[in-house]
């Protein structure tokens, strides 16, 4: 079993709710190697979609990027930066979010659940797949001999809700689930 809760319970509550269980945080304030799972680590490398050779450090520096707000388009600054600081972009700075243009120099602004079926999943996916082997074949290992409690700051495990953030941490449960 892979479970899911939030970084912020308190860790002896989890520790007891799951009481034979590793407990692993990935997100950006982990330890240790999977703090690579974070949306926010600076992996590098990263293709964004539908944008030939253009890279990103990270897969919210591309989330962020490409999101576009009514007095700002997108901002290329977010690919580059390599210490997660700074990768949020705000309503109250930049205004109603409109989307996320859908590559660079694309033209489509996608909805937010077309964009993370087009943009954010496929990204993180591809990460997974290509700059996560090692980490995730430990994850593979724990999970065969226990149960996993994945720590992520949203728990929301439904690709389809639009009412809370996605779970990062239920990309990786259904990578190890399904691989």
């Amino acid at each position: 079993m892979i479970t899911i809760q939030n970084r912020r319970r308190k860790i002896e509550n989890i520790e007891k709710a799951f009481p034979n269980a590793e407990i692993i945080d990935v997100t950006s304030k982990g330890s240790g190697q999977f703090v690579k799972f974070s949306p926010f680590y600076p992996i590098g490398g990263i293709p964004i979609p539908n944008s030939e050779e253009a890279i990103s450090e990270s897969v919210e520096g591309i989330w962020q990027g490409l999101k576009v707000f009514s007095n700002e388009d997108i901002d290329l600054s977010k690919f580059q930066i390599t210490n997660m600081k700074g990768l949020k972009r705000t309503v109250r700075k930049y205004g109603t979010p409109l989307g996320h243009r859908y590559g660079i120099n694309g033209t489509e602004l996608l909805d937010y659940i077309s964009a993370r079926k087009k943009i954010y999943v496929p990204v993180y996916h591809w990460v997974l797949e290509n700059k996560l082997g090692t980490e995730v074949e430990e994850l593979k290992s724990i999970h065969s001999r226990k149960d996993i409690v994945l720590l992520d700051y949203e728990t929301n495990e439904d690709l389809e809700n639009d009412s809370k953030p996605l779970s990062h941490a239920s990309l990786i449960k259904k990578f190890i689930l399904n691989s």
